[in-house]
């Protein structure tokens, strides 16, 4: 019991910067709380005792806001962040080293006694809001976007997006890949520190502008070494600091958000 308990509270650290000591974790963690109460009304569903262990879950639901129906077969680390409004339902299957973020539903599309809720794998994360619907088998390593709604399986390291909920390819390191980070690095501009599984279409265009560019380059450094054999003397130019390669937008922005003009307002 202590060493589940010790596992859970290790796996919080692991998953949440935001956690300092296993004494705050123990008593201010809801989804933890959730989780040990579910140990308790899991097994007495499974002794038979099962009006009792759906009381209590729903007692834990007042306490936690966190409603884990006592049917639910839930696997080792399982980490629940924030935790409001989490639904998981009775013949719901949880694997090892699973997260999910507030306003997760694992439910059902149908009446019919049986199997209808999910099926995940191990370390499976799914974003804040997501609904993951019926009888369906998220494999192994699994991503669902924030507020994506998925009724159909999904393949193992995929990730979900959407509504209802698509693949997105996972980006694969191609062979101009390594060039092209290179070449950004040397321009002072470094797009990659975003998650690879999470494509992102203005990454994917800036991509493609980078191969253009050091293809570019390299013909330019051809024909100054061109040139120079043919004994023209050319001055050496160093390539401009791009900064933040601030990209300029057409939308107004938000009130709350100060620009120079609105700063020059406020003087005058």
């Amino acid at each position: 019991m202590f060493k589940r308990l010790r596992e859970d509270i290790n796996c919080v650290f692991d998953r949440d910067p935001a956690a300092r000591n296993s004494f705050e974790i123990l008593t201010s963690y809801p989804g933890l709380h959730a989780l040990m109460w579910h140990r308790v009304s899991h097994f007495l569903w499974s002794i038979g005792l099962k009006w009792l262990g759906r009381m209590l879950s729903q007692f834990v639901r007042f306490l936690t806001g966190i409603e884990i129906h006592p049917g639910a077969k839930i696997g080792r680390r399982f980490f629940i962040d924030h935790g409001m409004g989490i639904v998981i339902g009775e013949t719901a299957v949880i694997g090892d080293d699973v997260t999910l973020y507030h306003g997760v539903t694992l439910g059902g599309t149908s009446w019919s006694k049986g199997k209808r809720h999910p099926t995940l794998g191990n370390d499976v994360v799914i974003g804040a809001g997501a609904k993951v619907l019926g009888p369906i088998t998220l494999a192994n390593g699994a991503r669902v976007g924030s507020n994506a709604v998925v009724v159909r399986d999904v393949p193992e390291n995929a990730t979900v997006v959407g509504i209802p909920g698509h693949i997105v390819s996972t980006k694969i390191k191609d062979a101009g890949s390594e060039k092209r980070e290179a070449f950004a690095k040397k321009i002072g501009f470094d797009a990659y520190g975003t998650s690879s599984g999470m494509p992102d279409p203005v990454a994917n265009a800036i991509d493609i502008m980078l191969d253009h560019i050091h293809a570019m380059d390299s013909q330019m450094q051809n024909m100054c070494k061109s040139l120079k054999s043919l004994g023209s003397e050319l001055d050496v130019v160093e390539l401009p600091d791009l900064g933040g390669c601030d990209i300029s937008s057409t939308e107004p922005l938000p009130e709350h958000v100060e620009t120079d003009d609105s700063k020059e307002s406020l003087k005058e």
